[in-house]
């Protein structure tokens, strides 16, 4: 997902990883290429609950771990004839929001739309950018907010109450310059970790379990399951324009 509180002039390289967490909650790992000329901030729309609290959600410093999605394609060995040909398949005066350090940049969780008004200014979508997306009239907001320059971001991970607990979100609605685009290109690698029996069709599986590939696991903090084999998605090039459940 790409939704930035001012221009950027470079995404790329996105990972995405979901995994059920207890109590019908959710981990999300999120990292990229970014490449900004002011300092900005990230915004990901998360479902959870109406009215959720700001203890709702909490950040995961994953600043020792910033090989993660190395580690997690490495469960995705690239058979030898293709290596060989480089080919890959395809609010006024509330007071303001608890701001936390993780790693190199510092997070908030907006519980509302309303809340966007105790955040810094630069920091912020308009109202305009909201009534085009009323999907998440209801929704929260994990909010990072990045240092200007380009680099690649270490991992983004936090963990959030589910409205669906059944569900794996993860966030791709893309907003360029306060529009929403119908269809917008996309540059991703989605990954996931489903329950004990159950098999995602049309992502591929990896060969072994986590544990064999993912080789700093005490620095995930518990958001990889060691004994589940992960899913893996590619998603590049121009895909409708919206959030992808499983």
């Amino acid at each position: 997902m790409c939704c930035f509180s001012k221009p950027v002039k470079l995404v790329a390289n996105t990972n995405i990883f979901a995994r059920a967490a207890a109590e019908g909650a959710q981990f999300l790992v999120y990292s990229m290429k970014l490449g900004a000329a002011e300092d900005v901030a990230m915004i990901l729309p998360i479902p959870v609950p109406p009215r959720s609290k700001e203890e709702a959600v909490r950040f995961i410093n994953l600043e020792k771990y910033d090989n993660f999605f190395d580690h997690l394609n490495d469960g995705f060995p690239v058979p030898p004839e293709i290596k060989a040909t480089g080919r890959a398949g395809a609010l006024g005066s509330a007071p303001a929001l608890k701001v936390v350090e993780v790693g190199s940049f510092i997070a908030s969780f907006v519980p509302s739309i309303e809340d966007f008004a105790r955040l810094d200014e630069q920091f912020r979508l308009s109202t305009d950018v909201w009534d085009m997306l009323p999907q998440y009239k209801d929704w929260g907001f994990a909010v990072f907010q990045l240092k200007k320059g380009e680099k690649k971001i270490h991992p983004m991970a936090f963990e959030f109450p589910r409205r669906d607990p059944k569900k794996l979100f993860f966030p791709t609605v893309h907003i360029h310059d306060g529009s929403v685009p119908a269809r917008a290109k996309f540059d991703h690698f989605l990954y996931c970790q489903v329950g004990a029996g159950s098999r995602l069709r049309e992502w591929d599986e990896s060969k072994k379990t986590a544990e064999t590939f993912m080789r700093k696991l005490d620095e995930a903090k518990g958001i990889i399951d060691a004994k589940g084999h992960v899913y893996r998605k590619r998603m590049n090039g121009v895909f409708a324009n919206r959030d992808v459940v499983v």
